[in-house]
């Protein structure tokens, strides 16, 4: 009964773990979509400007 136990925890475990590196892969594409997003609307509307202006 204990080893039923046991197996059906290593189950979640696994599975929980699973899931969860599945939602990180689709997390860093997402990301990865809008870091290369960034670039683009960087590249046209030129640099930006960091620091304050003096004038």
């Amino acid at each position: 009964m204990i080893l039923w136990i046991l197996l059906l925890l290593l189950i979640l475990v696994v599975f929980g773990f699973g899931f969860a590196v599945q939602a990180l892969w689709w997390v860093a594409a997402v990301l990865l979509v809008l870091w290369i997003a960034g670039f683009a609307m960087r590249g046209r509307g030129g640099g930006r400007r960091y620091g304050r202006s003096r004038g």
